[in-house]
């Protein structure tokens, strides 16, 4: 049974960094397309970055240059690097996981996913 548990949210002042983590158990971790989404209160899931099971990484635009995404599949873990941090980037932030090769432009797609973790909150104020 694939299993998600996300850590490392938290509180933090604009202009600051959180680094989150996802471990993935239950599954081959290294074959499996590995994404970050976030979900902000009254707002729609939305695709944060992927990394898919060869490295290659799809990134939005709202984030691109300051959340980085990598994976270390000896330790089944996915993490995503989040700097300069802006209010907006407040959600909740969830790992997901297929296993599958997805396109670049379905990397980002909630549907193409069918395994979620919890979530892990973000908050971002000053």
């Amino acid at each position: 049974q694939v299993q998600l548990v996300e850590s490392g949210g938290g509180s933090v002042q604009p202009g600051g960094s959180l680094r989150l983590s996802c471990a993935g158990s239950g599954y081959t971790y290294s074959n499996y397309c590995m994404g970050w989404f976030r979900q902000a209160p009254g707002k729609e899931r939305e695709g944060v970055a992927a990394v898919d099971v060869d490295g290659r990484t799809s990134v939005a635009d709202s984030v691109k240059g300051r959340f980085t995404i990598s994976r270390d599949n000896a330790k089944n873990t996915l993490y995503l690097q989040m700097n300069s941090l802006k209010p907006e980037d407040t959600a909740m932030y969830y790992c997901a996981a297929e296993g599958r090769r997805l396109s670049w432009w379905s990397r980002l797609l909630r549907s193409q996913y069918n395994y979620w973790g919890q979530g892990t909150q973000v908050t971002v104020s000053s």
